[in-house]
């Protein structure tokens, strides 16, 4: 069994995320991730095929205070064909080739954040998970196909990188609009077991792994809000937990705005309740607001 035996009021969120050059010790300040989509359908609208244009949003959101940089080459939405490996190595090399160019002359926003920051992929085919590790920058895989098989975490053992696992059903790119759970966090619980089993036994050590309970991902309204009710519930794995919940559809459903680009407040309100419950990541659009946002809660101490 990996799950620890933790009382919730006593864990101290004491441990270690092992990257290729270095390791980011817990309990701190929890980790903006901000996201840099190199594509031409997010679901947000901030897509772009233009790599300076890339460069320039990747720049800002390191001055706005971002950890990581999480650079995609193909959207998750399910109602768009998925682009051929070629294509989404070739988007990936343009973006990641030009990193040092990207960390020329900036600096940190303040002495928590972690610098240099961190180069996050965001794929899931190993083909392209193998193309991306062999450029030779990147840190962490953020890896949305659940990890049906253990090649990707073989991939990052052998390389040294860090890997998200996110939890969903399925292969990506595929709809579960209808997928609902009559127990919603024992899934979660059954599911991160069995990845880390499964990730660990390719050789991938337990610290270099993260945890994403996929907001929005084969999950329905009710499904997705009992997930942050209960989000201190997957501390039990001993591993950082990220929270992706930028602009998704659960807070346009709330709030009644079906423009993504509207729900950042409603975003800042969902990092709130995650950090109370434990979460160590966050991954965003609107940086400036998260980083505002974690650092005051990060000042005011726990609750």
């Amino acid at each position: 069994m990996w799950i620890a035996e933790r009382v919730w009021g006593n864990y101290d969120g004491a441990m270690r995320l092992r990257l290729p050059e270095r390791v980011i010790e817990f309990p701190r300040r929890p980790l903006v991730m901000g996201i840099v989509n190199v594509n031409d359908d997010s679901f947000s609208g901030d897509g772009t095929l233009d790599f300076d244009e890339a460069i320039t949003l990747a720049r800002r959101q390191l001055a706005e205070g971002a950890d990581v940089i999480d650079v995609g080459a193909e959207s998750a939405r399910t109602n768009r064909s998925a682009v051929s490996v070629a294509e989404e190595l070739r988007r990936f090399k343009g973006f990641i080739e030009r990193w040092d160019e990207i960390l020329d002359g900036a600096t940190p926003r303040d002495k928590a954040q972690v610098w240099p920051p961190i180069l996050s992929a965001n794929t899931w085919r190993t083909e392209v998970v193998a193309g991306v590790l062999g450029l030779g920058r990147v840190d962490l895989i953020n890896d949305m196909g659940a990890l049906p098989d253990p090649e990707n975490a073989i991939l990052c053992a052998a390389h040294g990188a860090a890997l998200l696992i996110m939890h969903s059903v399925g292969e990506p790119k595929i709809p579960h609009f209808q997928q609902t759970w009559p127990d919603v966090m024992g899934e979660l619980e059954r599911f991160f077991e069995e990845k880390l089993q499964l990730a660990t036994a390719a050789g991938l050590d337990l610290d270099g792994i993260i945890l994403d309970p996929g907001i929005d991902f084969a999950k329905q309204r009710e499904d997705n809000l009992t997930v942050f009710r209960e989000l201190a519930r997957l501390q039990q794995f001993g591993r950082p937990v990220i929270v992706p919940v930028s602009r998704k559809t659960v807070i346009g459903e709330v709030l009644g705005l079906p423009d993504p680009s509207s729900r950042d407040a409603g975003t800042v309100a969902c990092m709130s309740a995650a950090m109370k419950r434990g979460a160590q990541l966050f991954r965003v659009h609107h940086v400036s607001a998260a980083w505002e946002c974690v650092r005051t809660l990060t000042a005011l101490g726990p609750s």
